[in-house]
């Protein structure tokens, strides 16, 4: 193929992408109810599934005071066409997140053909990690780290006195933000799959530097949550579980390459 038959099937993919966005984003917009009382709002009330886990949890261990029987904040719209607005970009966030999976196909599909035979084999079930890792971390962000970080700051106040009102889009921000940033952080094994493919990092160098990872993901987790310390070990420790499962990856990947290596000089020796 051409340079114009790579962009023309770059484009394609593209358009094909675009178009699964938009297919979701549709159903998003018009699934309002669903999509703002249940999903979008559900963190924002006490009946909550996590907050719900967490009562149950603090019964359990006899910490009753984990329970909540209210959220100490409204929201609320300050703009004429806020609620619209927040609609529109809130449905279009969503259909990205829906077609995420079927997006990193269409990449995958026009990245594949440029692979060496080996390197196809290798990468089987690329797409279907990516989406499973992107799920849960979104599925971790929104049932956990956002739920805690929106309960901090909702009942963090410096004067009793005080209410808060929080701005829809404020609330969205902080839920969309801490759910999505789980999402990414969770493709950190295949992230050091594909690194490791590329010879660009091995399990030597990432248990040399465990000790800074480990300052860097506290980093990231004080990032992601409020200051908090119960939310920052929550979400801490499965980053540094994804962490020592990545070295595992990377040993694994570096051995598969250092066996093909010898199996390649050994059969060049051969026709020697």
């Amino acid at each position: 193929m051409t340079f114009i038959d790579h962009l023309e099937a770059l484009r394609w993919h593209i358009i094909r992408a675009a178009v699964s966005i938009v297919v979701f984003t549709t159903g998003a917009f018009f699934a309002k109810d669903f999509l703002f009382h249940d999903l979008i709002l559900g963190p924002s009330r006490p009946d909550f599934w996590t907050y719900r886990m967490f009562c149950k949890f603090g019964n359990w261990i006899g910490a009753p005071d984990l329970c909540m029987d209210k959220i100490g904040f409204v929201i609320q719209n300050r703009e004429m066409s806020g609620q619209l607005t927040m609609h529109i970009s809130t449905s279009f966030m969503v259909g990205i997140v829906l077609a995420f999976p079927y997006t990193f196909w269409e990449l995958w599909r026009f990245v594949k053909p440029g692979l060496y035979p080996h390197e196809r084999q290798n990468s089987q079930g690329a797409v279907f990690f990516v989406s499973v890792l992107f799920i849960l971390g979104l599925l971790f962000g929104y049932y956990i780290a956002a739920p805690l970080s929106i309960n901090f700051l909702a009942s963090y106040t410096v004067d009793p006195t005080i209410e808060n009102q929080i701005d829809m889009q404020s609330y969205i921000s902080t839920l969309t933000t801490m759910s999505l940033s789980c999402a990414f952080v969770f493709e950190l094994p295949m992230i050091v799959f594909f690194l490791a493919k590329a010879g660009l990092i091995t399990p030597e160098i990432m248990r040399l530097y465990r000790k800074h990872a480990i300052v860097v993901i506290l980093v990231l987790a004080a990032i992601i949550t409020p200051p908090d310390v119960s939310a920052q070990i929550i979400v801490t420790i499965p980053i540094l579980l994804l962490y020592e499962l990545s070295i595992n990856i990377a040993r694994i990947v570096t051995r598969n390459n250092l066996q093909r290596l010898n199996a390649e000089l050994a059969a060049n020796k051969g026709r020697a």
